[in-house]
């Protein structure tokens, strides 16, 4: 195949993937933001499996990482429902600290151009003033990143599985119940001849 296919676009989409997520999970855990930091580590599992198993040509890996998308679009959807604090959703709800003390999103008080006053060990909700982008936001760009990222690779996925099906389906027809796949070439058995061997008595 050649690099211009959907494979190999599926290859650099997850290379995207895991670059992204590992970017997220770094602040994740800066911010002790668990419920998010577990949600990281099965994304990248996940993006690992289909990588694997788009460079190995194994279509069930790619099933395995395309199911996972669609978990993890819902996943950041909510997120982004919980920084926008839709219905009874608020940002400090549990979902997502699960219940942990201290667990905030590390951009509340470290974004760009944020101050912070009156934050003591006893201060619970420090002021944060000058913040160039709200935290908030940069939490659902972040979200809106992986959703993006998931859905194409979500649709390359189903491509290279239907196209690695197709070429196997191709495969068997013309050649028939051989016993390699239509990716791995047959190896070359080597044949002896056989030849007669004569036994000599000696004399005394």
């Amino acid at each position: 195949m050649s690099c211009c296919s959907g494979r190999c676009t599926l290859i650099a989409l997850c290379f995207l993937q895991l670059i992204a997520t590992v970017e997220r999970q770094v602040f994740d855990f800066l911010g002790y933001m668990w419920a998010p930091i577990i949600g990281n580590f099965f994304q990248i599992i996940c993006v690992i499996l289909g990588l694997f198993g788009t460079y190995q040509y194994r279509p069930r890996y790619i099933v395995v990482y395309c199911t996972w998308g669609v978990l993890w679009v819902a996943w950041n959807i909510f997120v982004i429902c919980v920084y926008l604090e839709l219905g009874s959703l608020t940002v400090e709800t549990p979902a997502l600290t699960l219940g942990a003390p201290q667990s905030i999103s590390w951009w509340r008080e470290h974004g760009i151009g944020c101050q912070v006053s009156n934050s003591t060990a006893a201060s619970t909700n420090p002021v944060v003033s000058g913040c160039l982008l709200d935290f908030t936001y940069v939490e659902m760009i972040h979200a809106a990143i992986q959703i993006l990222l998931a859905i194409i690779g979500f649709i390359y996925g189903i491509y290279v599985v239907y196209m690695f099906t197709e070429e196997d389906d191709s495969f068997d027809f013309i050649g028939g119940f051989d016993s390699y796949s239509a990716y791995q070439a047959p190896q070359k058995t080597s044949h002896m001849q056989l030849q007669p061997m004569y036994v000599t008595s000696s004399t005394c």
